[in-house]
């Protein structure tokens, strides 16, 4: 990763040293702003350009950063980046929302995700790379899991589909993303944040709860999505503290 680069950029006002080597991304910036009242000790504000709340503090004696990253991948693809290259951040954890591809998921519940596929240019456009799937960090997974299992929260894993799209008129698509995939559920940025982090060196890592079912029709309020995750934003949270103190070989399998 190039840290030579200056600071701040266009779409982040915060100067050298003010971001944390983790960062927690929300795609919304008030469920950042959540995250930090509620969860960090002092939390100090690095960034509000375009209203993409960023913010630092303690949590569990460890520094720790959380980050809106707007929704689709062109928008956490330019913060992302930046994170990575301009700032130099190790780790980004995206806490997102999901809509759920099997009637077997149940809103609230806690996705972890083990692969991204999608249908998007992003990765060929800003790397020259044809794939379709892009895979996160086996350690920040690894984090992620044991911080769960210590919380005694359950995590689902499984493959989900990134897309570019959200409303479609094309009532079966997801049927044959299921089929062809085996994805579980379906999000707007893992696909870019993982390919990001390949590119650049990063670790990213994509933990989501269910805030709809497109197969029974289950859904949460607006309020929900924003601020009642909770499982979610803990897993991350503690996971973090796992990785701000980690030795060589911890993680990985």
């Amino acid at each position: 990763m190039d840290h030579s680069r200056n600071v701040p950029t266009p779409h982040n006002e915060a100067k050298s040293g003010e971001i944390a080597g983790t960062v927690l991304m929300p795609g919304d910036p008030l469920r950042a702003e959540f995250i930090a009242r509620t969860y960090l000790e002092s939390p100090a504000r690095f960034n509000g350009v375009r209203g993409m709340l960023g913010f630092t503090g303690m949590f569990k004696g460890a520094r720790v950063s959380v980050m809106g990253s707007g929704m689709g991948m062109p928008s956490i693809g330019i913060y992302s980046y930046e994170l990575f290259d301009f700032y130099g951040v190790r780790n980004i954890i995206r806490v997102g929302s999901c809509g759920a591809y099997i009637p077997e998921l149940k809103c609230r519940d806690t996705v972890l995700v083990t692969e991204s596929h999608s249908e998007s240019t992003f990765y060929e456009v800003m790397a020259g790379c044809a794939d379709k799937v892009t895979y996160p960090s086996p350690v920040l997974n690894g984090a992620i899991t044991q911080a769960a299992a210590e919380l005694n929260i359950a995590l689902i894993k499984g493959p989900i589909h990134s897309g570019d799209c959200f409303y479609s008129t094309r009532d079966d698509y997801y049927l044959r993303v299921r089929e062809s995939t085996g994805a579980i559920a379906t999000e707007m940025e893992s696909f870019a944040l993982f390919a990001t982090a390949r590119v650049l060196g990063g670790r990213a890592a994509c933990l989501l709860t269910v805030s709809d079912n497109i197969v029974t029709h289950e859904e949460v309020s607006s309020e929900v999505r924003q601020n009642a995750f909770v499982d979610m934003m803990e897993i991350a949270l503690n996971a973090a503290v796992k990785l701000e103190s980690m030795k060589p070989g911890d993680f990985e399998s």
